[in-house]
């Protein structure tokens, strides 16, 4: 996708939410047969603004320039929603992260895209 150059961080943000919902939707279905409410719980460990921006923080050493300059752009980006459950801080990069893996999938960078939901997936 040629203009997705024109994107607000923003919109790559929403666009890097669904990629790292069905993601994870995916990994934790690749386990045993559990009941519906299992995975939604599994999936929820992940899928929140507090396993973002650690996945974020924890990324911060191998991203490159181009990259860490889309989490910059995002985190001055004003958003006028607010997160109810997290800070400020832990909302502004969990909306990084999620631009990132959205500018990563409209970019076609598939692989360095694999990378970071794999890692992001990681449990310490």
């Amino acid at each position: 996708m040629e203009k997705f150059k024109d994107l607000s961080p923003l919109a790559l943000a929403f666009m890097g939410d669904a990629i790292h919902t069905a993601y994870v939707r995916k990994e934790v279905l690749k386990g045993e047969k559990q009941p519906l409410n299992s995975y939604n719980n599994k999936a929820k460990n992940f899928c929140n603004a507090k396993a973002q921006a650690e996945a974020l923080d924890k990324l911060q050493a191998i991203l490159s320039n181009e990259e860490k300059d889309i989490v910059r752009k995002t985190r001055n980006t004003h958003n006028k929603h607010s997160a109810k459950n997290f800070d400020e801080e832990t909302y502004k990069k969990a909306t990084s992260f999620e631009a990132l893996l959205g500018w990563l999938y409209l970019s076609n960078k598939t692989e360095r895209l694999e990378e970071i939901l794999n890692f992001s997936m990681k449990e310490d």
